[in-house]
């Protein structure tokens, strides 16, 4: 496709499902003719691929995405050869990633099987289980063939870890080469009710992505392309920038609303109406990775006292689980858009005042009701 572009030709990117329900086709005639007759006609549309130099970007960083997952892998055989060893440590330990299990895992390789002397050792402060509990869940047999498996899966985790930290030096060289953004002055945006005033400079704690954090920092350089700050946005954190940018590029032009926007990452809802009813919804299959990253970015607002966490409680409270979720990644996608777009910065008004304007849409609900019904509703004294 990028050959053909450099060449000058003007290429087309549609999708097949576009042309399934358009009258006409005989039995007989080339797809190739037929897409060609459509294209003639005008009804084939565009879809969205990015230039070459964010191509190569989304493809390094979805190859880095693999190794994450390939490296959990072998966390999951670590704690198999464990299991089969009748050693129970992730019940001590929820995660073997971290430093106490890795320190335990290594002295055992190394060839320590005093339990007690292990968990002393190499506990870290910061673990919750006691010197007692992880002393109990080291005890178990040591044979030959379950070490093995223990020594194969750590050389592959090490592997992949190495990996990891080729691909972020790789990526920070791609970044580097992108051109920068002049920030945007905040305005308006045709769905927003006027501009978002800008946050007051103040010294943030910068988000962290847990274990799935890159080894360098892309922040800087986030800002850099983007001319604006997406962490600000509560649930955005370092990779869930980088996943915008490498699938979408810098800027959202290829989108002229936000609806456009959420409607092609498949978080629009999709209403059966007959006769001025909603019947029903439909599900689009659609599997986009910004989607995805954006749902677990929703997810991580639970416990979150920001205005956005609040919105998202309520709407557990008020719908089902996977509603809310596509719902606040809708908002999270909302948020992005025109942050980008229109350089509006995130201000976090706290859960309190939505709490607030909850209340006063529910004393209004309750006192329209009652107006219908012929009563009036008094404070308590």
């Amino acid at each position: 496709m990028h050959e053909l572009e450099s060449a000058g030709f003007g290429v087309f990117l549609v999708n097949a499902r576009h042309t399934k329900n358009l009258p006409g086709r005989k039995t007989d005639v080339l797809e190739c003719q037929w897409l060609m007759r459509l294209h003639t006609y005008g009804l084939l549309r565009d879809s969205f691929h990015p230039p070459a130099e964010i191509d190569r970007l989304r493809r390094l960083w979805r190859q880095r995405d693999d190794d994450v997952k390939q490296a959990a892998r072998c966390i999951q055989q670590m704690q198999k050869a464990l299991v089969l060893m009748n050693v129970q440590l992730h019940n001590a330990i929820s995660d073997l990633r971290g430093k106490t299990g890795q320190g335990i895992i290594q002295a055992i390789l190394r060839g320590e099987r005093d339990a007690q002397q292990l968990a002393v050792k190499y506990r870290d402060p910061r673990i919750h289980a006691s010197v007692e509990e992880i002393a109990r869940s080291l005890e178990g047999r040591w044979d030959e063939q379950g070490l093995h498996e223990l020594q194969r899966a750590v050389d592959a985790f090490t592997f992949y870890q190495e990996r990891l930290v080729e691909c972020d030096q790789r990526t920070l060289r791609y970044l580097q080469a992108l051109p920068t953004k002049a920030p945007v002055q905040p305005a308006a945006s045709p769905q927003s009710d006027g501009p978002v005033p800008q946050t007051p400079p103040e010294k943030r704690r910068k988000k962290r992505s847990g274990k799935l954090a890159p080894s360098v920092d892309f922040s800087d350089e986030h800002q850099r392309i983007f001319g604006v700050d997406l962490t600000r946005i509560p649930g955005i954190d370092v990779v869930s920038a980088q996943t915008v940018l490498s699938e979408l590029g810098p800027d959202l032009q290829a989108w002229a609303t936000e609806k456009h926007f959420t409607s092609w990452l498949g978080l629009a809802p999709r209403p059966r109406i007959s006769g001025g009813r909603v019947l029903g919804h439909d599900r689009e299959p659609v599997r986009n990775r910004v989607a995805e990253v954006l749902r677990l970015a929703a997810t991580t607002l639970l416990k979150s006292q920001s205005y956005l966490g609040a919105r998202y409680r309520y709407l557990r409270m008020t719908r089902r689980a996977g509603i809310a979720t596509k719902a606040m990644a809708r908002q999270l996608a909302c948020l992005i858009f025109r942050t980008i777009r229109y350089g509006q910065q995130w201000v976090d008004r706290g859960a309190a005042e939505f709490e607030e304007k909850r209340r006063q849409r529910e004393l209004a609900s309750l006192q329209r009701k009652a107006a219908q019904l012929g009563f009036r509703i008094q404070p308590a004294a």
